[in-house]
């Protein structure tokens, strides 16, 4: 019979323990259109390390910034199918197809990065995520997407009379469309990859964005103005396929959701410091920043609530938001 040597037979064994290892751990492809270092890039990375933490190196993630598996509109589609795993977005790349969600989307429906919070920290925020169910994925966390405000090429925005005839893009969901329609402007839904030479040729004359992404994808550079109306304070959310969700087991679904939830604080310092970077970057690039009086871009909201708020239930879930204190 033939014997390996004992230091080639305990070599023989290690490699296949790794081999077992190796095939044991399940990496996570999640996609992300911002870019590397970005703070909701950064949380999902710090939602994998605690995932694999919890699991014993069971899961792991490997985040695809930058757009590299797609645009938001076809990357949720490519999450709800189980081609992706796991997906960073925002809200307001879903459009209407959770009424629930729709509701974060209104216009000035959040008064502060306070409000914001605790309304989503809270029941009502565990509310929001479940209903994400019946469109295929499995909303994990909120992470923060900070204030929107209009930006353009031409000059400062003061007041609503000053969109007029602007051509301005929006994410493609309806109710941000509507949003500039009842502002005076003309709405552009476009992919956000294309924003910049959308500026650049004058196919658009702006857009409206937080600080980070203002500054990340070097819109500062082609449109100087950035208003601070803050019409919106849209959330992000990391959603999980349901086809993968369901092939976890209950136990490593609550170790998903806890390490989901405890990326939330990392991603939220984050975003405080991106805010900060970001602003003083394009303040460097010569952007023109100017405070607005935000009352009448509320009074001008009107519509739009009317249009999205009609089902009974969605309006109980406004007076619900409007009456959270934060």
């Amino acid at each position: 019979m033939f014997h390996l040597p004992k230091l080639a037979a305990t070599a023989l064994v290690a490699a296949s323990l790794m081999v077992s290892t190796a095939s044991a751990q399940t990496v996570l492809r999640s996609s992300d259109t911002h870019p590397d270092g970005y703070p909701t890039v950064e949380a999902v990375k710090a939602f994998g390390a605690l995932l694999s933490t919890k699991t014993d190196g069971r899961y792991s993630v490997e985040v695809f910034h930058s757009a590299q598996l797609g645009e938001e509109k076809d990357t949720i589609e490519q999450t709800q199918f189980g081609v992706l795993d796991l997906n960073r977005i925002s809200i307001g790349a879903f459009g209407t197809q959770v009424p629930e969600a729709t509701v974060t989307q209104l216009p000035y429906i959040f008064r502060s990065a306070d409000h914001f919070h605790s309304v989503l920290d809270g029941p009502i925020g565990e509310e929001i995520l479940a209903a994400f169910d019946k469109v295929d994925v499995v909303a994990l966390a909120f992470y923060d997407g900070g204030a929107r405000s209009f930006y353009n090429s031409g000059k400062p925005i003061n007041s609503p009379a000053d969109l007029a005839g602007m051509k301005l893009r929006v994410m493609q969901s309806d109710i941000f469309v509507d949003m500039v329609a009842a502002l005076g402007g003309n709405a552009t839904p476009m992919p956000y990859g294309e924003v910049y030479s959308g500026i650049q040729t004058g196919v658009i004359d702006g857009a409206e964005n937080n600080y980070p992404s203002y500054d990340t994808a070097g819109h500062a550079e082609v449109a100087k103005f950035y208003s601070l109306d803050e019409h919106l304070m849209v959330p992000e959310v990391l959603v999980i396929s349901k086809v993968v969700w369901d092939g976890l087991t209950p136990e490593d679904q609550v170790l998903f959701r806890e390490a989901a939830k405890e990326s939330v604080a990392k991603q939220r310092e984050f975003w405080a410091a991106k805010e900060v970077q970001s602003k003083a970057a394009v303040e460097a690039l010569g952007a023109t920043i100017n405070e607005v009086d935000k009352k009448p871009f509320i009074d001008a909201m009107g519509p739009v609530y009317e249009k999205y708020v009609t089902d009974p239930a969605l309006k109980d879930l406004v007076a619900r938001i409007q009456a959270t204190e934060g």
